[in-house]
């Protein structure tokens, strides 16, 4: 520790003389709360808008696996037909989209009727929640899942 007791070329302090005083550890940390005050509500929107991108997107995943996507074919035929264009009428609930209701039909490759799902996938059932772990609202006579979670809601018609 003698080097402690040096003095400092060129000045006239000693080594245990330097270092921040309490001033100005408490001005940093004034500044600090400042940026910190500044920062966290902004954060705060950027999480909900990624929130409500996330629901817009799987809303548009629940739709696909419903009506499908006509712009995917093969051979000129369409290949993404969705649960209407297998079955002939939108499911009765999600749930119909990952397992198949037992008054339906397996898939005819002939006749091209019949459950020919799954159309979502359906780890952990996770499409049935939107980024806020609340349920969609489905209406298959309305042709609509809603997410009720932010003001406006976020809808899909179908």
């Amino acid at each position: 520790m003698d080097w402690l007791r040096e003095p400092i070329a060129g000045t006239q302090k000693w080594r245990s003389e330097v270092g921040f005083t309490l001033i100005e550890l408490v001005i940093i940390i004034i500044i600090l709360g400042i940026v910190a005050a500044v920062a966290i509500p902004r954060f705060g929107t950027l999480t909900e808008e990624a929130k409500a991108n996330a629901t817009r997107e799987e809303i548009r995943r629940i739709k696909t696996a419903i009506i499908g996507d006509p712009q995917v074919t093969a051979g000129g035929q369409y290949i993404s037909r969705g649960f209407e264009g297998d079955v002939g009428y939108p499911p009765t609930n999600l749930l119909d989209l990952v397992r198949k209701p037992d008054s339906i039909s397996s898939y005819d490759r002939f006749t091209r009727l019949g459950w020919n799902g799954p159309y979502l996938d359906s780890s952990e059932m996770n499409f049935l929640y939107d980024s806020w772990d609340n349920l969609y609202s489905y209406n298959s006579g309305a042709r609509t899942v809603i997410s009720t979670s932010l003001t406006p809601n976020i809808t899909a018609t179908f």
